[in-house]
């Protein structure tokens, strides 16, 4: 679903001033709006979703644009910069390999390639074993699809061609990702439905409040779906609409449904994955290990580069020259990634967003509270928090109160990023992994306030 266009017209707003945040213009700023405006006619439509801030240079948990305003950030770029805006590791490290001259490789062999690779896999669980570098999530998903659809048809014949994924999944933009995704809406373009690509309630506990694995099982018979023609199943780990992870009783019971039925487990771990659940996988908590793994935003820190974690068997079906990829571990990329899971390492980040993990629950369950029934459901897990903009009563999307929160978020100085989700309800709350518990409190404190705010300014109108 589109999001709402946010407005170029200046306003005045509140000043602010901490150690994180500082608005003293008006907003947008007068002095951008031309350059807003051009970028509005040379681009696609799509691209004025956000809201109008132009970013101009980070540190740590800041945005600063070019006119003196600092914004706390708690949207990760979306969900990308763990290790923070211009981590000096991170930088120095792009700045090295620039310096050499190298900025491209193909699929050549390069030192920073192995080192890179070889730090992915200290990472891995058994039995994942090889990794894939590739350049976005979406090439990540769309390769676990294909290694999916080539052992189901190694193992069961032509008819082993179905992928199951879940209601409300979101797996990327391209046609194979976005066949596999579970939004009518974002794939009504591709026309009639491919029965080759099948989706069933994720057990969320808010729209799908049963969830035990008997509705997995029900859903496919509904559907007609013979289980032994199924090739894999894909999920997100916590589904970006959202930020609740499947319980781990069910996906138990999904790997041995895999199992029994020859099917390949992937999970997509394209926001979860390299700490932001306060563990090294969204997977690691459910003490299951995939087949296949599509990762991406938080591996490199910030820089274009994904990559897909899989078994010996299945990275062993296409020989050489059969599955590569243009930009696969560009140099600079895969410098600022191994740079990027360095200090993820070094500096316990994922034990930072564990041990923050109730902050930011508490936080959201404060939001609930202060905002007057207008967010029936929130959820987190580790440093990933979602609030469910709904009508009240029911889980239908409003995504007209969603839109405000953001956008009055923004001039409080707290940076998110536009509703996103089921008809663009879901506001999402994931700082960088650097961030200390003052400054996630001082965001939180803020959203809190401003759910206040908007429903007493909603029970005044009445």
């Amino acid at each position: 679903m589109a999001t709402k266009e946010f407005p170029l017209i200046p306003e005045e707003v509140e000043p602010v001033e901490t150690s994180t945040r500082k608005i003293h213009t008006k907003l947008p700023v007068p002095e951008s709006v031309p350059l807003l405006e051009k970028m509005r006619r040379l681009e696609p439509r799509s691209m004025g979703g956000q809201p109008p801030v132009i970013w101009d240079h980070g540190d740590g948990v800041r945005i600063f644009d070019p006119y003196g305003n600092i914004w706390l950030d708690f949207s990760a770029g979306v969900l990308v910069t763990a290790s923070g805006h211009g981590h000096p590791q991170i930088v120095q490290a792009i700045r090295d390999i620039a310096g050499k001259g190298l900025y491209h490789a193909y699929c050549f062999p390069t030192e920073l390639r192995y080192k890179l690779v070889e730090k992915i896999t200290s990472w891995l669980p058994e039995p994942l074993a090889r990794v894939f570098l590739l350049t976005t999530g979406s090439e990540a998903t769309e390769c676990c699809i294909k290694l999916a659809r080539t052992t189901g048809v190694q193992r069961g014949g032509a008819d082993k061609n179905i992928v199951v994924t879940f209601d409300n999944a979101f797996h990327g933009r391209t046609m194979g990702a976005q066949l596999a995704g579970g939004s009518a809406g974002l794939k009504s373009w591709l026309g009639e439905a491919d029965p080759r690509f099948v989706q069933v309630p994720f057990p969320e506990g808010f729209r799908q409040p049963d969830t035990s694995f008997a509705v997995f099982e029900r859903s496919l018979a509904a559907q007609g779906v013979d289980p032994d023609r199924v090739c894999g199943v894909m999920s997100e780990t916590y589904q970006g609409c959202n930020a609740t992870l499947m319980p781990p009783d069910y996906a138990k019971a999904l790997r041995g449904w895999c199992d029994a039925h020859e099917a390949v487990l992937i999970f997509d771990e394209i926001q979860a994955g390299f700490g932001r659940t306060g563990a090294p996988f969204g997977f690691s908590h459910y003490e299951v290990v995939p087949d296949l793994a599509a990762c991406g935003k938080g591996i490199s820190g910030g820089m274009p580069l994904a990559a897909v974690l899989g078994t010996d068997e299945l990275m062993g079906l296409y020989g050489p020259g059969e599955m590569t990829s243009t930009h696969s571990a560009n140099p600079v990329c895969a410098a600022a990634a191994l740079a990027n899971l360095d200090v993820i390492e070094r500096e316990h980040l994922v034990d930072n967003a564990a041990k923050l993990a109730p902050v930011l629950a508490e936080g959201c369950q404060r939001i609930q509270e202060a905002a007057g029934g207008a967010i029936p459901h929130w959820a987190s897990t580790g440093m990933v928090g979602a609030l469910q903009f709904t009508q009240p009563g029911t889980t239908e999307p409003n995504p007209e109160p969603a839109w405000q929160f953001v956008h009055r978020a923004v001039r409080r100085g707290v940076m998110l990023f536009a509703p996103v989700g089921v008809g663009g309800c879901a506001v999402k709350i994931n700082p960088p992994l650097v961030i200390d518990e003052p400054a996630l409190r001082e965001g939180l404190d803020v959203l809190v306030d401003l759910a206040a705010s908007m429903a007493q300014g909603a029970a005044t109108s009445v």
